[in-house]
């Protein structure tokens, strides 16, 4: 079958779902990733055709397409700040806005007045935050933390992948706030994207995002939603340095009650960040004791 017959295809059955520009970029970032073909290979040989497994595979991303299933998911990769990064269902897919916010510490990290050295990430998932530091500042150490051996793994795996050295722990926060292995050091910074989304607010979400990818990374109670917030925070209690800087993505929603906790507990010089699209998205607080 001509590949040209199958972007065809890919637009009757996906246009109505997603719109013809998506399904555009769809099938262009397919045939470059499973063919290595470019995006103007088709008006350059309008006649290729593909061997009857190529062709299962583009069928099969359709089925998946159909499905809502991200396309992220469908080739097992995506793109964080320029860095390839291998995601799976197990870990959320890298966000703009958690670029944005990994933007901000290294600005932070570049224009400090004291030495960094350690920097630590709570809740690695797939490792693009704490890679993302490595990558830009190779002579820190970087450590990262998940609570998922498997989503370790991957997170490793991006490490590699990208050619940098992180830390990787096995440790709960919510469990362990008190006694993290492996994290025993002082750490000039601290930055989090823990779970943040109320059930309350799942309404709101896209199909997508619902059906795929994992709840318990998305997802908290809508009694407790910060309870995520909470133990980091108590954790960078006696792992901050004095001057020591947390950073956190946060629900725009919960901004006052962010800025409360962090007060709360002793932390100041307390800074919200908007996102692009104008939301309360990121704040950093100072650890001075």
């Amino acid at each position: 079958m001509k590949l040209k017959s199958i972007q065809k295809i890919f637009h009757s059955e996906l246009d109505s779902i997603y719109g013809k520009q998506e399904v555009d970029s769809f099938f262009y970032l397919l045939i470059e990733y499973y063919f290595n073909l470019p995006k103007y290979y088709l008006a350059l040989d309008p006649d290729f055709s593909l061997s009857k497994d190529e062709q299962a595979l583009m069928i099969k991303a359709l089925h998946d397409l159909k499905m809502e299933r991200p396309i992220q998911y469908i080739m097992g990769i995506t793109e964080f700040l320029g860095m390839p990064i291998k995601v799976n269902e197990n870990v959320l897919i890298p966000r703009p806005e958690t670029e944005e916010l990994v933007g901000w510490v290294l600005m932070e990290v570049k224009n400090s007045d004291q030495p960094v050295n350690r920097i630590l990430d709570v809740g690695t998932g797939s490792g693009c935050i704490a890679i993302a530091i490595a990558k830009e500042f190779p002579n820190i150490e970087v450590f990262a933390l998940d609570k998922s051996e498997d989503i370790l793994e991957l997170a490793e795996e991006n490490a590699a992948l990208n050619k940098v050295k992180v830390h990787f722990t096995h440790s709960d926060v919510l469990i362990d706030r008190d006694n993290i292995t492996g994290v025993d050091k002082f750490f000039d910074v601290i930055v989090s994207n823990p779970p943040y989304v109320r059930y309350a607010e799942k309404q709101y979400m896209q199909n997508n995002v619902l059906m795929n990818e994992p709840h318990d990374a998305l997802f908290v109670d809508d009694n407790n939603p910060l309870k995520f917030y909470d133990a980091i925070s108590d954790l960078g209690l006696y792992t901050l340095k004095p001057g020591g800087k947390m950073f956190f993505e946060i629900n725009a929603y919960l901004a006052d009650d962010m800025q409360d906790l962090l007060q709360g507990k002793g932390y100041s010089d307390i800074e919200l960040r908007q996102d692009i699209f104008g939301k309360d998205r990121m704040i950093k607080a100072i650890h001075h004791q």
